[in-house]
């Protein structure tokens, strides 16, 4: 009798296989499949010794040694693979069998696929993944949705293999239907709004203050061991010293200064906007790499507008202390944004979304993982249905003593022409959040002038019209 496996995987690239290793690791046995027989034979090779892993390349024979009910993850590319992969899994399936996209799908594909084979009897999961490839390796933070009683069969492997704080697993269930990939969507649009961020303030000190990458590197490993602890900003200090080694120039330097936006940060911006969620620094972030795109443009209009910066006529120290504490500020008010749609997304599609267990899943294992999320963590558990992190007292007090650094901050970046929109924004949120009045009924007037679209008042109840004289 041939040998059954613990848990299967499609797709053995580097994320499907570092995490098949993973679990390995932890006394599961693992069968993955791949159509390219070398990456199956690779899987082999490269497993750790005394580990149980096989590598196979005909579906057959994937499907004929799992453990039934067959656990399955899928990591491959997302939207028409996905399908197509399920599709070539169902007809050697049986019922009860759990299939799990560990990809970044699209959330409203994970509830088609949720109904679609929940109505053929089989469980689906849509889960996000996040640590990139040493996550996948050495534990990374899970966020699994959609079919709970899924959930507690895979919940044993899910827990040993994420990431651990303070003992505890970097994996909880995220909520219904696609609950999980919606989770991992915000998480990739704060990701988004911090990095930003983070470039912003290299920016500053580079083109402003003049700083080398050395007295860089410096700055963000020592704000590293402070308030600012996070995965982004350890990675950042790295950066600085990285050697090209074509050049044995500082790579940073020759890295040209053009991305894209595609995939997660876009979505996070889309479905906000359909939801009527403000998450303005998440969106500038988005904006701005996709304005990154437009190189030769941007040289043409500098030319046009003869743009130089000029340096920041500043105390040095205090600058970069002011830096510091204006990006704490920006990165929990980005914080705040994102957390504030999954509020409202969990209510309208009806997920119920733990925000208390994402952010506690959040401190370990994931891209956005920071001591941050300590206090949110505290914030959640005090109060469940906290509808914006910024309307916690803690949370509060730690702004309220540090907000006048990102204004000096975003006047400075101003004043010298050096680009900080997620800074800027990031603050214009903070003012329009706690603003009792906006100037929005100037707005309200406009719209009922030219095209009587109504307004309502301060002083009573109902709607209203004017006729105006022109």
């Amino acid at each position: 009798m041939s040998q059954k496996y613990d848990f299967g995987m499609v797709g053995l690239g580097v994320m499907g296989s570092n995490l098949l290793y993973n679990i390995a690791d932890h006394g599961f046995s693992v069968i993955g499949f791949d159509l390219n027989s070398e990456k199956a034979k690779n899987l082999e090779k490269e497993a750790t010794p005394n580990t149980d892993v096989k590598g196979v390349s005909i579906i057959e024979d994937f499907i004929s040694q799992l453990n039934t009910p067959r656990k399955i993850m899928l990591l491959v590319p997302a939207g028409k693979p996905v399908d197509d992969v399920i599709e070539n899994l169902l007809p050697h399936l049986s019922k009860g069998d759990i299939i799990i996209d560990g990809g970044n799908s699209h959330y409203v594909d994970t509830v088609r696929r949720v109904k679609y084979l929940a109505d053929q009897e089989f469980h689906f999961m849509g889960m996000g993944v996040s640590g990139g490839e040493e996550g996948a390796r050495k534990g990374p933070s899970i966020m699994p949705g959609g079919d709970v009683e899924a959930f507690k069969v895979v919940q044993p492997i899910l827990e040993a293999v994420a990431a651990k704080v303070n003992g505890e697993a970097c994996t909880a269930y995220m909520g219904k239907d696609a609950a999980g990939h919606y989770v991992k969507m915000v998480h990739n649009g704060i990701e988004y709004a911090i990095m930003q961020l983070i470039s912003e303030v290299y920016d500053l000190m580079h083109r402003g203050l003049g700083l080398s990458n050395e007295e860089m590197h410096q700055i963000f490993h020592q704000w590293n061991q402070e308030e600012l602890n996070s995965f982004l900003i350890e990675i950042t200090a790295d950066i600085f010293k990285q050697k090209d080694v074509e050049t044995g120039k500082e790579l940073l330097d020759v890295i040209l200064d053009k991305a894209g936006a595609k995939g997660t940060g876009k979505w996070t911006s889309q479905d906000a906007m359909d939801r009527g969620v403000s998450i303005p620094t998440i969106d500038i972030a988005v904006s701005l790499r996709t304005l990154s795109a437009y190189k030769e443009q941007r040289i043409n209009a500098s030319k046009i507008y003869n743009k130089t910066h000029s340096s920041l006529e500043t105390d040095s120290s205090k600058f970069i202390n002011e830096l510091k504490e204006a990006l704490f500020c920006a990165i929990i008010i980005s914080y705040a944004q994102g957390l504030s749609l999954l509020v409202k997304a969990s209510e309208e599609l009806s997920m119920e979304i733990p925000l208390k267990y994402v952010v506690k899943i959040w401190r370990g294992g994931c891209i956005i993982r920071s001591t941050l999320l300590e206090t949110f963590y505290e914030a959640y558990s005090a109060k469940t249905d906290l509808e914006n992190i910024l309307l916690d007292e803690s949370i509060a007090s730690l702004l309220i003593s540090r907000i006048d650094s990102l204004r000096e901050v975003v006047s400075a970046a101003a004043k010298s022409s050096i680009p900080a929109g997620a800074l800027q924004t990031a603050l214009a949120y903070f003012d329009a959040y706690t603003s009792e009045r906006m100037s929005t009924n100037m707005i309200q007037a406009q719209r009922d002038y030219f095209g009587a679209h109504t307004y309502q008042r301060v002083d009573r109840e109902g709607t209203f019209h004017t006729e105006w004289e022109s």
